[in-house]
């Protein structure tokens, strides 16, 4: 026994303690990847779990003294709460609900857009006390050190503690906001609009990634949200008050993460196409931040916070014919390490697993999409002066669409499959066809049979019809 006890001290490694050199580091976390409106967001994702109802976004300009403030009436924290929530990686613990993760969220996105940080906060309206402590760059590069201040009532500015007065909640102010006034002149007319017409993009992008919270679909987490006075709409990207709006059979799928098994829930939509939309401006709304074709694809949730809107996550290209196509995916945070979310929020990946699950689902909502936009197409005028409505253009023989983990179209809807074609058959007898596609279709065959390359066209064509397969079919492919 004392020689097992020798070898286990023998064994016992030496340490030396080596703290990260606070300047350099506080510095390089400034470039995590934020850009204003996100970094809004997560201060937002804090309020949102501190059970605020209410959370008000002010810009106001000031040349070099302008400030963001970002003000709730949440919960409030208590000294060493406060305190604790301006160390980088905060330790605290997490609901299974809760929109924040890493500890780091409300530094990391401050600093990405100011100097320093004054946070004030209330916990109890039975005492008119405020406690305040500020994270200031400057002093940490003055002095190497972890270190935060205590701002005494002597030097907290009024629109502080202002909307603390009559209730609970917690106020980040952003002070020194040297990356977002980045002018020469920061006292110019060009600085004061920047700044202001940001506050434009921090509304549109709240109201997209709170919609839920905003409508008040989250259960016990209603919030209004105001940016300088004006309170924040909703944005629905499925348009669900739409009539001609249509939404596919839903489907749970189980993904495996490092914290063990969870259910991601997926809920495809198919909008209507213009002309069906209820009017010019509803239709304009729908389009979204990234405007149409960028705004189709997956609408990925975590919490029922939205963190990835449009795009097809390397599932398929994006294309204008599938643009009235967008999913929404719904997981909870025990399935981050899954998807790799980040500190920002702002990047997601797909389990590879679960991308193939999800495949056939996103291939058949693209295909109802494409049907629908195509549809509408062929009633619409062209535009061109004497021009009449498209011509539609036959579809290859259609045969039922397989079953995707059992996902149907709804009843009115009608899908075809494209079936493999030699790539020299001719367009089908009597069939008008178009004008411009099948020549197009033609000269790429006949200039692959001249270079020898019949084969490597094949390929392409067979990889086209999965990545793109509306392209493919609009080249008689």
């Amino acid at each position: 026994m004392e020689r097992a006890a020798g070898a286990a001290t023998a064994r016992r490694q030496r340490v030396e303690e080596v703290v990260p050199a606070a300047a350099r580091t506080i510095l390089s976390l400034r470039d995590i990847g934020y850009e204003l409106p996100q970094a809004v967001a997560d201060l937002v994702d804090n309020s949102v779990s501190h059970g605020a109802s209410r959370v008000s976004i002010d810009l106001h300009f000031d040349g070099t003294d302008s400030w963001i403030r970002i003000a709730d009436n949440g919960r409030g924290m208590d000294t060493a709460t406060l305190t604790e929530s301006l160390r980088y990686g905060s330790m605290r613990d997490y609901d299974s609900d809760d929109l924040g993760k890493f500890g780091f969220g409300l530094k990391t996105a401050s600093t990405s857009q100011c100097r320093r940080v004054v946070v004030a906060s209330r916990r109890a309206l039975s005492r008119a006390r405020i406690e305040v402590r500020a994270l200031d760059l400057a002093q940490i590069e003055r002095t190497n050190r972890w270190e935060i201040l205590i701002v005494g009532p002597a030097e907290r500015p009024g629109h502080l503690v202002e909307p603390l007065k009559e209730t609970t909640g917690t106020v980040v102010l952003w002070e020194d906001l040297d990356r977002i006034l980045d002018y020469k002149d920061p006292w110019g007319g060009w600085a004061r609009r920047k700044l202001l017409d940001r506050a434009e993009a921090i509304a549109e992008h709240l109201g997209m990634v709170f919609h839920r919270f905003l409508a008040g679909e989250v259960s016990g987490h209603k919030v209004e949200i105001h940016v300088n006075g004006a309170a924040v709409d909703p944005w629905d990207p499925f348009c669900r008050n739409e009539s001609g709006t249509t939404a596919l059979p839903e489907h749970d799928f189980r993904v495996a993460s490092d914290e063990g098994m969870g259910i991601v829930h997926v809920r495809p939509f198919v909008l209507p196409d213009k002309g069906e939309f209820s009017d010019a401006s509803a239709w304009q709304r729908a389009s979204g931040p990234l405007k149409w074709n960028r705004q189709q694809g997956l609408y990925i949730y975590r919490a029922n916070r939205l963190i990835q809107w449009g795009g097809w996550s390397r599932i398929r290209t994006i294309d204008e014919h599938s643009k009235l196509a967008r999913v929404a995916l719904d997981f909870s945070p025990n399935l981050d390490s899954a998807f790799g979310i980040n500190i920002s929020k702002a990047i997601v990946k797909l389990p590879t697993d679960f991308r193939d699950d999800i495949e056939p689902v996103v291939n058949q909502v693209a295909r109802i999409a494409s049907q629908r936009y195509r549809k509408g197409n062929e009633t619409r005028p062209t535009g061109r002066t004497g021009a009449s409505p498209m011509t539609p253009r036959p579809a290859f023989p259609a045969h039922p669409a397989p079953a995707a983990s059992g996902l149907t179209p709804p009843a009115t809807a009608t899908t075809t499959r494209y079936t493999d074609h030699v790539l020299s058959a001719p367009t089908p007898a009597g069939s008008t066809g178009s004008s411009i596609e099948p020549p197009i279709r033609r000269a790429i065959e006949a200039a692959a049979q001249a270079a020898g390359e019949q084969e490597a066209l094949q390929r392409i064509v067979d990889s086209l019809r999965r990545t793109a397969p509306e392209v493919a079919s609009d080249l008689g492919w």
